[in-house]
């Protein structure tokens, strides 16, 4: 019995081996790809950061709409695209005497070491919150120029997106609501905030106070472990189908529906909804 647990320990271990083998053989593979195609191909040759930089953003949007589609075909060919990405990246850095492939790869490998104590050394952590904790505290100790809380968050990320990062970052340091019942409360005071600045009608105040329901409802998102993104994406999603669906429904049915009254479309509308899973 042991001898046969013995032989299947070894073939274990020798196709570990082999897969990492295969997957450092692929990885350098497309190193190589990214190197020729630098030195021969003319639209490859003139690249920069800065011409790469919109490219690289409409991929990682490309890999989002993958994710919450659950396109897991979408999601590994994506993925490649942005592997590509960085290693091309890291091709132009080597280029300008920056840094190395391997000076990121060394970098993030020290950074996650670094910033996961409770794994690499003899910090103590509950859940996940301890663990974010850690982090925030670790990346500021760091420095980097990131000298307070709030410095990390990039300006160029979307609006929606930055005021989740900045709720979770104060969180970190206790600026944070005992419960979902609290941030409900503060919701419905922006709400009724809004509503006096809409009946005085004060363009810029409605807009000062429709960021400040936008923002108390990420906050509430938050609560319910809700992605504020995902959920306004999904929301998106089904409008769009929906509102096509009422497109076909008019033309099959040879209707016009910009001379519709908006009675008439809301029962298309409700009709389309009956017919959704």
């Amino acid at each position: 019995m042991e001898g046969i647990f013995f032989a299947i320990l070894c073939a274990s271990e020798f196709i570990i081996i082999m897969s990492q083998e295969n997957l450092t053989k692929s990885f350098l593979a497309l190193v190589e790809i990214m190197d020729t195609l630098r030195e021969k191909c003319p639209w490859d040759k003139k690249q920069t950061i800065h011409s790469l930089r919109s490219n690289t953003i409409e991929e990682l949007y490309e890999l989002v709409d993958a994710i919450v589609e659950e396109d897991w075909d979408g999601i590994k060919e994506e993925l490649g695209d942005i592997l590509l990405h960085v290693l091309f990246y890291a091709k132009i850095g080597t280029e300008q005497g920056k840094f190395t492939l391997q000076d990121s790869i060394e970098a993030i490998s020290k950074k996650l070491i670094h910033r996961h104590p409770h794994i690499y050394g003899d910090v103590k952590v509950e859940n996940d919150d301890d663990v974010k904790r850690n982090w925030e505290q670790l990346k500021l100790q760091e420095g980097k120029g990131n000298k307070t809380i709030l410095s990390g968050v990039p300006n160029s990320l979307p609006a929606m997106v930055k005021a989740l990062r900045i709720q979770e970052k104060v969180k970190h340091v206790g600026f944070e609501w005992e419960n979902k019942e609290q941030v409900w409360e503060k919701v419905e005071e922006e709400i009724a905030e809004m509503k006096v600045e809409i009946d005085a009608k004060n363009q810029l105040k409605m807009e000062q106070e429709f960021g400040d329901v936008l923002f108390s409802m990420i906050n509430y998102a938050r609560f319910l472990n809700i992605d504020p993104e995902t959920a306004l994406e999904k929301t998106n999603k089904k409008f769009k189908q929906r509102f096509e669906l009422m497109e076909k429904f008019a033309k099959d049915n040879g209707l016009d529906l910009a001379k519709m009254s908006l009675m008439e479309k809301d029962n298309i509308w409700k009709q389309m909804k009956e017919k959704e899973v």
